[in-house]
């Protein structure tokens, strides 16, 4: 048998992070280089989900218009447009939001600013740094 260094009572560990606010919640925050976890956004997916279930209900005719869709959501109707707006976002940055690789920066209160409607510009303002594949 050999024999070991005794193991200590405590262990003191120092992981360099930072707290930031994001969507209203408290989140830590790694430092640059540091592996980030993936992490969807329950609040921008959410979006995500109703802006495409209106837009459905609006394309099928349940719903005339979008004031009469809105009173039935009891919201409003400038809300509900900004909201539609993200059904125009392109397939890889809706694939990136589902899969919690948008980057920290892209929150919904950032994505329901207006922002391009064609796919070619829309990285470059939701600073993905990636190109349309």
């Amino acid at each position: 048998m050999t024999r070991r260094a005794p193991i200590p009572d405590t262990v003191t560990l120092h992981v360099p992070f930072r707290v930031v606010k994001r969507g209203g919640r408290k989140e830590m925050r790694m430092p640059d280089g540091a592996v980030q976890p993936r992490r969807t956004d329950s609040t921008l997916v959410k979006a995500l989900t109703r802006a495409f279930r209106w837009k459905r209900m609006l394309e099928s005719g349940e719903f005339a218009n979008i004031a009469e869709l809105a009173a039935r959501e009891a919201m409003a109707p400038s809300y509900m447009t900004r909201v539609l707006r993200l059904t125009l976002l392109a397939p890889h940055i809706v694939e990136a939001i589902l899969d919690g690789t948008q980057g920290l920066e892209v929150t919904l209160a950032m994505a329901l600013e207006p922002f391009p409607i064609e796919w070619d510009d829309q990285p470059a303002s939701f600073k993905l740094g990636i190109d349309m594949p």
